[in-house]
């Protein structure tokens, strides 16, 4: 057989897809590379993304915002202090971006106006926090990124 320059532009496509193709398998099969979504129903979040605005902007014009700290108990939350504490509703969500299996939420149910969340349940690094909260019918958003 002759070896003519066809010959080599056959060879060097064939080793290209086989380079691309062996790229591509071990991408999707190799655990090392396994990288979740932020959220899994991602298209249904942004079509709320509005909504959020909103009620950040809610957040933002309060006298008093949402503030938090971080105590030897664990992670304290601080409603505004001329609220009724028992009418806030809503949830603390608490998204780790490094591990999704520490994500969790709570449900805000208060009778002071602070929530704690324990130290048991933080572990040190950084999370995302994020309440989403009512108060006669009116809806806030708080988010901020912290290091616990």
């Amino acid at each position: 057989m002759k070896f003519n320059w066809g010959t080599g532009i056959v060879i060097a496509f064939v080793g290209f897809i086989s380079f691309i193709m062996y790229f591509v398998i071990s991408m999707n099969f190799n655990k090392k590379y396994d990288h979740d979504l932020v959220t899994e129903d991602y298209y249904k979040m942004e079509l709320g993304y509005q909504d959020d605005i909103n009620k950040q902007k809610n957040a933002n014009s309060l006298e008093e915002n949402i503030s938090y700290s971080k105590t030897s108990e664990g992670l304290l939350i601080k409603f505004p202090q001329n609220f009724d504490s028992k009418k806030i509703t809503g949830k603390v969500s608490l998204y780790r971006p490094s591990n999704k299996q520490l994500d969790f939420e709570t449900p805000i149910s208060l009778s002071e106006p602070y929530l704690l969340v324990p130290d048991k349940r933080l572990l040190d690094g950084r999370w995302d926090i994020s309440i989403d909260w009512q108060y006669n019918g009116n809806s806030y958003l708080y988010k901020k990124s912290l290091v616990y």
